[in-house]
């Protein structure tokens, strides 16, 4: 017969008496009941509930888990995360990451850390959420202010040393009367297709010899085992793995690789199939710094990150390289004339459209929530579910729409008015056009939020202001608004940072414009993040340096008045 053991009984006596019987441990409950060792959540009606119970021993690790099988789907959830991390930081290895090596090591031996133990419980939970924040909030901020202080753009994206490289394999011409090799790429047997140090698999048109090139020369490859087509291509070769046309494609690195020659020129891939001897037309001196371009005998020396003629007269070269330039983006941007006034410009007209954006919704949504709240309107959830429905479609759908009913010649807003508004072709009126857009997708918004901010204020406080002969007006200035702002205060201030950053909106119904004096860098409508992307993606010589200056200023401009704005809303709440 089983024998039940009793919680007062200590372990030595209770081993003793219960040898050689079957007992039920403490933490095993009778049927209905739930017993030691398991949560008010574990049971319902004495039934377990496995994935509550799941989640529960995984991640707080309970007495019962060294008992049960969630002990070994731990260790390996936990295994199979460290070795994703392995392999994520040996491919961050092979590309020659030193830095993200670490991180990833460091993250690997966190989880290990955090997730093996039973203790620590607050850090289990915690760990996802700080790694999330750190991956997608803090390394973009920092990234983008470490950018903000560099040259990167166009024709400034490499290292100085990468840059004579790559002009040198640009110069790259064919030598006349020199044969075409037919041309396979491999790499060793067995490395990464993609990392790998490349090899050029070569078949001399003439002689039909076999040979194999890297960055130290031309060796024969033996035609043992060598496979090849009608055109002398080879798709086989012993100790090598050739690569297919879109592996070939992957690698950004064939573009500047070349076999060098005993005559000083190189072999270059031409297409996927063929490969040619050419000998550049560049050539670099270190001890003077300077790039010589052997048919026109022009010299270029290095300045402002740029090989410019040493004539100063003609066009520097095309690539440059990235450096530190310090502050000179925010002072190009708060200082250089045309900057500074397209800078200064579209941030007034920036704070306008965040800040009536912000009213306009805010009342209109208040009014219609105010009336609908009303008990003498009928059906009032019909009203309610069609009066969302802007905020039900997409934004940019709704954008779009709009734009076609500000069309000039064939838009329907036009149709019910004398004139022929140029809705978003003059400035004024593509302001309005916008504004009155936000509008209808911003205030389904502010009257759900005001709706349930009304509902949640006590009747009893309207009746005593009706009661102290408070009317209407006085009772919504006086009791509700102050209220309402208590629970909608943090999402104006959420509003006043989403619209101070639409770039949605602008881009689809005017991408900043219309443009004036025939310029095409600051656009009537142009808020500063549709400004940025214009100086980093959009215009013809991207800069990303500024770009990340004028992002830079767009955050301490919404964390300053964020910041001002939260301290307001807890002194409404303290008033209420």
């Amino acid at each position: 017969p089983a024998t039940l053991t009793t919680e007062a009984e200590d372990p030595p006596a209770r081993t003793a008496r219960t040898a050689g019987t079957t007992s039920i441990p403490p933490d095993v409950p009778p049927t209905g009941s739930p017993g030691p060792g398991t949560h008010a959540l574990d049971a319902v009606g004495g039934v377990p509930a496995a994935p509550v119970r799941l989640l529960r021993h995984f991640i707080l690790g309970d007495s019962t888990m060294s008992r049960s099988p969630y002990l070994v789907l731990k260790w390996v959830a936990i295994v199979i995360v460290a070795g994703g991390l392995l392999a994520l930081g040996v491919s961050l290895a092979a590309r020659g990451f030193v830095w993200w090596v670490i991180a990833v090591g460091f993250l690997a031996m966190c989880v290990l850390a955090v997730y093996g133990p039973r203790r620590g419980v607050p850090m289990k939970y915690l760990l996802p959420g700080i790694v999330l924040a750190l991956a997608l909030q803090v390394f973009p901020i920092a990234l983008t202010v470490v950018t903000s202080f560099t040259n990167y753009g166009d024709g400034h994206q490499v290292t100085k040393e990468q840059s004579v490289s790559t002009l040198i394999a640009q110069s790259v011409q064919e030598v006349s009367g020199s044969p075409r090799y037919a041309l396979s790429v491999a790499v060793k047997s067995g490395a990464d297709k993609a990392t790998a140090t490349p090899y050029y698999l070569l078949t001399d048109p003439t002689t039909k010899k076999s040979s194999v090139g890297d960055a130290q020369g031309l060796t024969d490859l033996p035609d043992s085992g060598v496979t090849k087509t009608s055109t002398g291509k080879i798709t086989a070769a012993p100790g090598y793995d050739v690569l297919n046309a879109r592996e070939q494609n992957g690698r950004a690195d064939l573009k500047t690789f070349a076999v060098p020659t005993s005559d000083g020129g190189g072999i270059k891939a031409v297409g996927l199939s063929e490969a040619f001897v050419g000998k550049p037309s560049l050539t670099y001196d270190a001890a003077s710094d300077t790039i010589t371009d052997g048919k026109t005998g022009q010299k270029y020396v290095a300045r402002n990150a740029n090989w410019v003629n040493a004539s100063g007269q003609g066009a520097s070269l095309a690539v440059g390289w990235k450096e530190n330039v310090g502050f000179q983006n925010y002072v190009n941007a708060l200082t250089d004339p045309t900057l500074r006034a397209g800078f200064f410009k579209i941030f007034v007209w920036n704070m306008v459209f965040a800040v009536v954006s912000v009213l306009s919704t805010f009342l209109l949504g208040f009014l219609l929530a105010l009336l609908f709240n009303d008990e003498r309107v009928k059906l009032k959830g019909l009203w309610r579910s069609v009066l969302i429905l802007p905020y039900a479609l997409p934004g940019f759908v709704t954008a779009l729409v709009w734009k076609s009913m500000f069309n000039q010649d064939y838009g329907v807003i036009n149709s019910f008015l004398p004139g022929r508004i140029d809705w978003l072709g003059d400035p004024t009126a593509a302001k309005a056009a916008i504004l009155l857009t936000n509008l209808w997708l911003g205030f389904p918004y502010m009257f759900l939020v005001c709706t349930g901010a009304l509902q949640s204020i006590p009747g009893d406080i309207k009746e005593a202001a009706k009661i102290d002969g408070a009317n209407g007006w006085r009772t919504v200035r006086s009791i509700i608004m102050p209220l309402m702002l208590v629970a909608v205060g943090p999402l104006l201030l959420a509003s006043f940072a989403f619209n101070f950053n639409n770039f949605t909106l602008i881009f689809l119904m005017t991408e900043g414009g219309p443009f004036e004096n025939n310029q095409t860098s600051v656009g009537s409508t142009d808020l500063l993040i549709t400004y940025a992307y214009r100086l980093a993606i959009g215009g013809t010589t991207p800069n990303f340096g500024y770009a990340s200056a004028i992002s830079v200023f767009i955050f301490i401009i919404v964390a300053a008045l964020s910041l001002q704005g939260f301290r307001k809303a807890a002194s409404l709440e303290e008033v209420a």
